[in-house]
């Protein structure tokens, strides 16, 4: 299964159930990767989305304890549990993890591979990813050269859990 977040050197996530910035490109490859692709987050990440709506041209799993939580066209479940049995549906490469923080906590041991975006700036946040860069189970596999939106720079990171 893979992650994918952008995070600020704080490896913040968000504040207020909303990104910290909204960068073009980092939202293209977003789009890009996960298209056709399975994406599993929390209830608050789905409500963060426009109108509240699942995205399109994905399988949206969404994980949430409210039993009466009901979205067309996303598939509900309500424990870890039940969230494993559903992904045993579809290939672990397709996965993509996509928040909010309690997510991305409770799957990343299940995970091969993380897609960061590094934005090279401290937001005020509430919300943080797991510190990949202080795991020693996890390696920077392959980066990008800066990118630049405005005055912020990013690079475009790719982790990968080191096998023993």
């Amino acid at each position: 299964m893979n992650l994918i977040a952008a995070v600020d050197k704080n490896w913040a996530i968000g504040k207020d159930n909303k990104l910290l910035v909204s960068i073009p490109a980092d939202m293209k490859f977003f789009r890009e990767t996960t298209t056709g692709k399975v994406v599993v987050m929390g209830r608050k990440t789905l409500e963060s989305f426009p109108n509240g709506l699942p995205l399109k041209n994905r399988t949206n799993i969404v994980l949430t304890a409210n039993m009466d939580y009901k979205v067309k066209d996303a598939i509900i479940v309500h424990s870890k549990e039940e969230l494993d049995e559903e992904l045993k549906k579809y290939n672990s490469e397709d996965i993509y993890v996509i928040g909010g923080e309690s997510i991305y906590r409770m799957l990343l041991d299940a995970c091969d591979v993380a897609h960061i975006t590094k934005i090279d700036y401290g937001y005020e946040a509430d919300a943080y990813f797991p510190n990949l860069d202080e795991n020693p189970e996890w390696e920077i596999v392959a980066d990008s050269d800066e990118q630049t939106y405005f005055d912020l720079e990013f690079y475009f990171l790719k982790y990968s859990r080191v096998k023993s």
